[in-house]
């Protein structure tokens, strides 16, 4: 089972950018697929989580509104749309398959991570 982040970059404020994490391995349908990022200094946190089996998205307080958790089965990709960010946003992100998108459900198939900066 492998997960590949992709996507990030060098983004002015109220930019966008859409990550892509492309599954290997494995289907959508078997897992979960979470994302999370960690800025520097930080613990790693949980964003955003699609479960395709029941059709499941969770998104953190701070996201919500402005990123979108999307699939695309062909691919076996989850994307993360992300728009109006703010230099709160720089961080590097990660995808990672897990058993569920609930508060307690946490990654164990991780990407390297794909890094998003966002200047002011």
């Amino acid at each position: 089972v492998r997960v590949v982040e992709s996507g990030g970059g060098l983004v002015q404020a109220g930019g966008s950018l859409r990550l892509s994490c492309a599954g290997s391995g494995f289907t959508l349908d078997e897992y979960a697929i979470g994302w999370y990022r960690q800025a520097p200094g930080e613990e790693r946190e949980k964003i955003s989580c699609l479960k395709s089996r029941d059709n499941t998205t969770y998104y953190r307080d701070s996201v919500k509104g402005r990123f979108t958790v999307s699939k695309d089965d062909a691919k076996n990709t989850v994307y993360l749309q992300m728009s109006s960010l703010s230099p709160e946003d720089t961080a590097v992100y990660y995808c990672a398959t897990q058993r569920g998108c609930g508060g307690d459900y946490w990654g164990f198939y991780w990407g390297q991570g794909t890094q998003v900066t966002v200047s002011s």
